[in-house]
């Protein structure tokens, strides 16, 4: 261990690797600057306070800092996580919209995104956040509500779901299903009450219009004529089965 008093030293000793630093109170009164240096250093530092005439430390304990805002951040996470199950992506706007609110001024912004991904990329190792389970929960929940799969996959990479999850979900849907659109469909013009929902003598006033709906639901031209120009019995039959 050495005591730094200047920067030529500070120099002079890094060849050595040393295995802790020693600062003297004069040094800390006089040349501040080089204080900090010595502790981005990055090695234990003993700093002598003797002619410290403050109440509050010039330096504080970093590693103290950083465990209470992992720890703070952590809290939130788990909060947030047992009230709406979000993807990864979700979590991560959250605590950063949260931890930006907070009242812990010691941590530096800049560093608050390396600390979410940090408390995220551990929950996610322990399984507390899942996108796999994510993908294949919400698009189900999307299908029971009639979202066409174009829709879901644009959900779901809104949501920051891998590609490689998202192709699977969608095997998932058209193995079980490989017809899902056109009950989806079906399923929308049941909520909506347009295409073979509407009266008879309306369907093909509204067929354009009714088609444009589809349309911006996601639904392809095959899939919205097909479902538009079904009679109204097979519907209704449809309709008791879903």
């Amino acid at each position: 261990m050495f005591s730094i008093f200047n920067y030529e030293s500070f120099e002079m000793i890094k060849p050595f690797n040393l295995k802790r630093i020693k600062v003297a109170s004069r040094t800390v009164k006089d040349n501040f600057n080089l204080v900090k240096d010595l502790v981005k250093y990055g090695k234990p530092t003993i700093i002598s306070l003797g002619m410290w005439e403050k109440k509050e430390p010039p330096i504080k304990n970093k590693k103290k800092t950083l465990e209470t805002a992992i720890e703070e951040m952590r809290n939130f996470a788990f909060a947030y996580i047992e009230k709406y199950t979000p993807s990864k992506q979700q979590l991560k706007i959250y605590l950063l919209k949260k931890y930006l609110k907070s009242s812990n001024p010691s941590v530096k912004k800049k560093d608050i995104t390396d600390l979410i991904d940090l408390v995220t990329e551990d929950l996610e190792k322990t399984k507390f956040i899942s996108d796999k389970f994510y993908s294949d929960s919400k698009a189900k929940n999307l299908i029971q509500r009639g979202s066409s799969i174009n829709k879901i996959r644009n959900y779901l990479i809104s949501k920051g779901i891998k590609d490689k999850y998202i192709k699977e979900t969608i095997s998932k849907i058209k193995e079980k299903n490989e017809d899902q659109d056109f009950f989806s469909a079906i399923k929308i013009c049941k909520k909506k009450r347009i295409g073979p929902a509407r009266d008879q003598d309306n369907r093909s006033l509204f067929y354009k219009k009714d088609i444009s709906i589809l349309a911006r639901s996601g639904f392809d031209f095959e899939t919205s004529k097909k479902v538009l120009e079904i009679v109204k019995d097979d519907y209704l039959r449809i309709i008791n089965l879903l």
